[in-house]
């Protein structure tokens, strides 16, 4: 078997006239975590959801676990969207959110047996979110908006892990406990996980490599290599403006001259 989780190779993505990805290259690989970073509108989003198979590239080719994305098992993929994209009024328990992961694993006419209640309380328990899994969703802070969606993910029991900015908003602790979580899955269950993040502190401890996208792949090597590099501060300089969305953005002149890594 392949090292490689994902293989992209020129991908580009579009929304009818919109090209939100372009030329798109790169690898993720078994056992890693790899952090994708980039402003708002620079297709980091799209990217997750092409992966995932939610989205169909115009061109190029996309490998996920050696398959196309869009004809693997259900459940294969583990999507943990933005959580601006939940309906938080939806009538749901953090069990009832939690348990919806096992779904996609379950064929019409098996019954949600004692494996999957067992894949929810170990997910649970992974999150810290256990004491809470009677509570409404709509009454949890947003930090806990945030562990219940990821265990959710957990409890699917994915060969691939994609989370979309699972940071933001949240508190220092929740935070802490995501990072712990996904190293974790990471080095002993060699999970590959794919994660966008605006958050670019701490990222040599999140991410076993990091890509910096802006429409394009920019740079893509370990942390220190893509700081090295100088696409990061370009980027970091973006973010400080990260609450506009800017659907017309052309990369700047300065990404000319900051170099591709590739390890």
């Amino acid at each position: 078997m392949s090292d490689d989780a994902v293989v992209a190779r020129e991908l580009v993505v579009r929304y009818d006239d919109f090209t939100a990805l372009t030329g798109a290259t790169f690898t993720a690989r078994y056992g890693e975590a790899l952090g994708i970073v980039g402003p708002n509108g620079s297709g980091k989003s799209t990217l997750l959801k092409t992966i995932a198979g939610l989205l169909k590239p115009a061109s190029g080719s996309l490998r996920v676990l050696d398959s196309d994305p869009r004809g693997l098992r259900a459940g294969s993929i583990a999507y943990v969207p933005q959580v601006e994209a939940v309906d938080w009024s939806f009538p749901a328990t953090v069990w009832d959110v939690v348990a919806m992961g096992r779904f996609a694993r379950l064929r019409f006419w098996e019954p949600f047996g004692e494996h999957d209640r067992a894949a929810v309380r170990n997910a649970l328990d992974v999150v810290g979110m256990t004491a809470l899994a009677g509570r409404h969703i709509a009454h949890l802070s947003g930090g806990q908006q945030q562990r219940t969606f990821v265990a959710r993910a957990i409890a699917q029991e994915p060969k691939l892990l994609l989370l979309d900015e699972p940071t933001t908003g949240v508190d220092a602790a929740t935070e802490e406990a995501l990072r712990q979580i996904v190293r974790e899955l990471v080095v002993e269950q060699r999970l590959p996980v794919l994660m966008a993040t605006h958050d670019l502190e701490r990222v040599d401890e999140w991410f076993d490599r990091l890509m910096v996208v802006d429409r394009r792949v920019l740079a893509l090597g370990t942390p220190r290599e893509v700081v090295e590099s100088g696409a990061y501060s370009a980027i970091r300089e973006h973010t400080h403006t990260h609450g506009h969305l800017r659907h017309d953005h052309e990369p700047h002149a300065a990404h000319a001259s900051h170099p591709e890594i590739r390890t």
